[in-house]
This record gives C-alpha cells, sequence and structure tokens, in this order.
C-alpha cells in the first residue's frame, strides 16, 4: 500500500469513528426529540433546549473545517448523520442538514471572519439563497438590504448568510452575486412559517435593512476561492448546498418504513386473525418499498462519488455531474414520497390514529420535496444532456 492510499484509509477510520461518536449523541437525544413534538408542531420551531443540546452535539458544524476544529467530514459521513436526524424528527433532520451545510462556509472566508462566525461551539448559520439582496459597494465592505425566504432554525441561528446583487454600472452586464454574512443580531425574522410540513423547522422570512457587512465577511457566489484545501469545499458550491438538504427524506423515508413494520407486527385484519405481517401481498410491498428506496439512496451515493472523483476536472465534465447529482436528488425525493404514500395506504385506519407518526412523515416529506435542490425540473436537466442540448439553467 502507498502513503497515499495509507493516508486515505487513514482519515477513513478516522471519520467512521468520529461518525461513530456523533451518532452515539444524536440517538441520545432521541427521547428529548418525543418529549418535543407536540410542541415544534404548535410553535413552528424548535424548542430553544433542543437547539442547545443538538449545538452541545455537534451537529451544526459537521462541515466545519478541520483547521478551525471542525470534523470536515465527507458528503457521505454527513449523509449518516443528516438521514439520522431526519429518522428521529423531519424537522430536526432539516435543520441539522441546513445548519451543518452551512458550516462550510466557513472554508471560502478569511480565518478570522471564519472564527468569528463559527468559534462558538454552538454557532449555527441560517443559509438563503432562493433570493437576492442589494450589497452597495462602500468602504471597507457593503451595505446589505434584502429579504429572504426559508429561513430553517433561525430562531436558534447565531448568524445568517444572503446571496446578494452588486449591481454592474454596465445595464448590459449581470450583476455580481455574492453571498453576505452577518450577525444574527442584524437580522429581523418575519413568521411567515404557517404550512402543514416540516412545521418546526420555523423556516420564516428574514429582513437585513442597510446592514453594514466588512469585506472580509463575503465571498463569490456560485464562483468561490475556498480558504480550505478539503474536496468538500473544493465542490461546487451549489451542489454542496442542495446535498444538504436532498438526503433528509431518505432519512424520513426509511422512518417511516420501520415505523410500518411495527404496525404490521401488530394489527390484525378485521374479521381475521391474521396480522398485517402475515399476509403475502403487505410482504411483497413492504420488500418493493425496501428495494426502491434502497436504490434510490444507493443512486444518489454514487452520483456524489462520481462528483467527488472528478471535482478538479474540467468544467464540461463537472456540469454533467452536476445535473447527475440533481437528478438523483429528485429521483430519491419523489421515491421517499412514493414510499411514504404507500406504506400509509397499506397501515389502514392504523395511520389515522394520533399515536401514528406515519401522517407526520408524509406531510414533512411532501414540504421537504418542494426544495428546488430536488425539483423534478432536474430530470430535464439531465434530459437535454443527454441530447446534446445545454442545460437550460444555470442553476445545477
Amino acid at each position: 500500500m502507498d502513503n497515499s492510499a495509507m493516508e486515505l484509509a487513514a482519515v477513513r477510520t478516522q471519520e467512521s469513528e468520529i461518525v461513530a461518536g456523533l451518532l452515539a449523541r444524536l440517538h441520545a437525544l432521541a427521547p428529548m426529540v418525543a418529549a418535543q413534538r407536540t410542541t415544534m408542531e404548535t410553535e413552528r420551531r424548535l424548542p430553544t433546549a433542543l437547539f442547545s443540546a443538538l449545538g452541545e452535539a455537534g451537529l451544526f458544524r459537521l462541515w466545519l473545517p478541520r483547521a478551525l476544529g471542525g470534523p470536515e467530514l465527507s458528503p457521505f459521513g454527513f449523509q449518516r448523520l443528516v438521514e439520522a436526524a431526519a429518522m428521529l424528527d423531519g424537522s430536526v433532520g432539516w435543520v441539522v442538514g441546513n445548519a451543518a451545510g452551512s458550516s462550510r462556509i466557513a472554508g471560502y472566508l478569511a480565518r478570522e471572519a471564519a472564527e468569528a462566525l463559527f468559534g462558538d461551539p454552538h454557532a449555527l448559520m441560517v443559509t438563503a439563497t432562493g433570493t437576492v439582496g442589494q450589497a452597495v459597494p462602500v468602504e471597507g465592505g457593503w451595505r446589505v438590504t434584502g429579504r429572504w425566504p426559508f429561513g430553517s432554525g433561525i430562531h436558534g441561528a447565531t448568524s445568517a448568510s444572503g446571496l446578494c446583487a452588486i449591481e454592474s454600472p454596465c445595464k448590459d452586464e449581470a450583476p455580481r452575486m455574492i453571498m453576505c454574512c452577518v450577525p444574527i443580531s442584524a437580522v429581523r425574522i418575519v413568521d411567515t412559517w404557517q404550512v402543514s410540513g416540516l412545521r418546526g423547522t420555523g423556516s420564516c422570512d428574514w429582513i437585513l435593512q442597510d446592514a453594514f457587512v466588512p469585506e472580509a465577511f463575503a465571498f463569490g457566489f456560485p464562483e468561490h476561492r475556498p480558504t480550505q484545501k478539503g474536496a468538500v469545499y473544493r465542490m461546487p458550491v451549489i451542489s454542496s448546498f442542495g446535498w444538504s438538504v436532498s438526503v433528509v427524506p431518505l432519512g424520513i423515508a426509511r422512518a417511516a418504513l420501520n415505523e410500518f413494520v411495527l404496525i404490521a407486527r401488530d394489527k390484525v385484519r378485521v374479521g381475521t386473525t391474521q396480522r398485517l405481517q402475515e399476509r403475502e401481498v403487505i410482504q411483497t410491498e413492504l420488500g418493493r418499498a425496501d428495494a426502491m428506496f434502497r436504490s434510490a439512496r444507493a443512486l444518489l451515493v454514487e452520483a456524489m462519488l462520481e462528483l467527488v472523483a472528478a471535482v478538479d476536472g474540467n468544467e464540461t465534465e463537472l456540469l454533467v455531474l452536476r445535473a447527475t447529482l440533481r437528478q438523483a436528488a429528485a429521483h430519491a425525493a419523489e421515491t421517499a414520497l412514493r414510499i411514504a404514500t404507500m406504506l400509509e395506504g397499506m397501515a389502514g385506519t392504523a395511520a389515522i390514529r394520533e399515536t401514528s407518526q406515519l401522517p407526520r412523515r408524509l406531510r414533512d416529506l411532501r414540504a421537504s420535496v418542494q426544495h428546488v435542490a430536488m425539483s423534478p425540473n432536474y430530470f430535464a436537466v439531465a434530459g437535454r444532456l443527454l441530447m446534446g442540448m445545454d442545460a437550460g439553467t444555470s442553476r445545477v
């Protein structure tokens, strides 16, 4: 085994140990998450104590660079943890995915700025790219004004970053885009999160009004120059942001599968003594649902493996691999929703009881798959590229 192979093997072993420790901390929070489900639904946000516990467990720092004291996980270590969080609760998984994904921003900032934003072990950054604010150049930085939707986890956040446009003096030129990072004290939250699914994420709108952003607290988007050497920071920035949420539906679907198994063990068909698990049609459909889950997850992992392997490749190759990842994410989202719908139908009246989590899982899935990272439009992008056409969109 050559030195590079030995080094890679050592990194994988180290990551495996780190992920195992983080999973143990996450699983220890299961009773707390279960006890807070009703509160999350009614308050439409995670409780303060749960934010604190998740931060204490290190679950908001999964992509923080090792140079800054973070674990700097691979996309696959990240996936295992976010899926596990989503299995506990869809809203918890969604907040962990968003917050842990945002910790990657430290890899684009100078050390001083990164430490200011992520030095607190409980640091949680909310990131928004769904709309664009305005950044006006001033001495030492920018004055930023804007309103951004979907600030998942914002009630427990310590900072926020929003996509902004710097208008070009030439009207024929497109504005330059930058991500601007601010302390949460500069943000005004607007309570817009009245929804049916992922209610606990508290994904409210947030506003900046003429906020000063020092030059060191901004970076180009989607073009970026990483300040850290790891592959996760060299990946296309849109791909990594998409990955941070596209793994959540798989965790919710796996939780739904596990719950249905418990229902099938106990539920007896009306008029018989036969339990659901003894019916061949149930066995067949559950086996089919499990195969659907595993194949969708495998495709998503394969797409990310190919992208990571080619992260320093040419732009033409990267475009195809980025589109393939988005295609796999859309497929995984659709499959997860299809699985949960199948399971709810097979569970019958057991799924309408307040003690069942299946309806909640289904609501959370319906909300999560609406995210642009999993849009069915990416099937069309993949199809265009297969036919030798351009992608038809810049958000790949």
